[in-house]
């Protein structure tokens, strides 16, 4: 900020010179007034020396006001300050030329009716900015049916096969800021990170093959999150949110949104078992409790066998004894049954 702060000196001479030509009026003594000029001149800027940190200060908290008033304007919001500035500008020319025929008419009154009626269009059009979407740029395109893709649903994988099954009608939308979010990942120190964005980016190229893929260019940079820009997106364009997220699925119901979670899908779609029933499980674990089995089914539903961790390893004949639904998916309690293991 050194030229801030050498603007800051030179306005502070500039003040202190004007100051000396203002006393040099009422003085007669030419050598007086050049000596007071001159003193003014120093006292300005040994002043400004005082009030720069200060002022230098101040500006940066006005810029970044402004960084973030600007950060925070949509594009909707420029449309409709510039359409009402439009109307006011046509409005005032048509004004002026009206005013032109009355004997007072001046500039002045041409400024003041331009000034007057852009303080009426102008607010009026950022208010109804709604309607003002067709001119906002980057323009969202509408299309019925189309879904939303989350980064994590692109990550999993699974909506591969429900295409190819042709479970998914409609466009699938892939925002741009999920695609960089994908190319951020595959290009990701992490060899973690790194394997997830590239698989994400190849399951697309596959899944363009399989049905109708559509890229949306589109972002808010007043937006910071993905899952916000998510929302703000499906709040548009009216498109079905597709997510594995569970927190943001239920902010996005609170908004009125439609949710597809593939997770919920296959939670849905796993086979019941009821009480009495017979299962063949192989127990693979200890339980929370002494003699406790566990096991896993093809499904990966868990199966808390009874005094089952003996036939740890083996496959074997349990019968369902309850059927419970938690929050992380269906859990199973059974007992070994009486004809032993399979």
């Amino acid at each position: 900020m050194l030229v801030f702060r050498l603007l800051v000196l030179l306005l502070g001479l500039l003040v202190g010179w004007a100051a000396g030509r203002v006393l040099a009026l009422s003085n007669a003594d030419i050598q007086m007034a050049q000596v007071n000029t001159l003193s003014l001149m120093l006292a300005g800027v040994l002043a400004a020396l005082l009030l720069a940190p200060r002022a230098e200060k101040l500006a940066q908290q006005g810029l970044t006001r402004l960084n973030r008033w600007y950060a925070r304007l949509s594009p909707r919001t420029v449309a409709a300050a510039t359409f009402g500035l439009l109307v006011a500008l046509l409005l005032s020319v048509l004004l002026s030329n009206v005013l032109r025929a009355l004997p007072f008419s001046s500039w002045v009154w041409s400024l003041g009716v331009t000034l007057v009626l852009a303080a009426f269009f102008v607010p009026f059009a950022t208010r109804h900015a709604d309607a003002f979407a067709p001119l906002a740029f980057p323009q969202v395109r509408h299309k019925a049916g189309s879904k939303i893709l989350d980064t994590n649903v692109i990550i999993d994988g699974r909506i591969l096969e429900l295409a190819r099954s042709g479970f998914l009608e409609g466009d699938l939308v892939v925002p741009a800021f999920v695609l960089r979010e994908l190319q951020v990942l595959a290009d990701h120190t992490d060899p973690q990170k790194r394997t997830r964005g590239k698989r994400g980016l190849s399951l697309l190229e596959e899944l363009r093959q399989v049905c109708s893929l559509r890229v949306e260019d589109w972002d808010d940079p007043a937006v910071a999150t993905v899952d916000d820009k998510l929302l703000r997106l499906a709040r548009e364009t009216g498109g079905k949110l597709l997510t594995n997220d569970g927190n943001l699925a239920r902010i996005a119901r609170l908004h009125g949104l439609t949710v597809l979670s593939i997770h919920a899908a296959a939670v849905a779609l796993r086979p019941q078992v009821q009480a009495g029933d017979l299962l063949t499980v192989t127990v693979t674990k200890s339980g929370q409790q002494q003699g406790q089995g566990v096991g896993y089914l093809e499904d990966g539903t868990m199966v808390v066998v009874e005094d089952g961790l003996k036939f740890r390893g083996k496959a074997t004949r349990v019968l369902v004894v309850n059927n419970v639904q938690t929050n992380v998916g269906r859990m199973i309690f059974a007992k070994v049954d009486r004809q032993g293991a399979a």
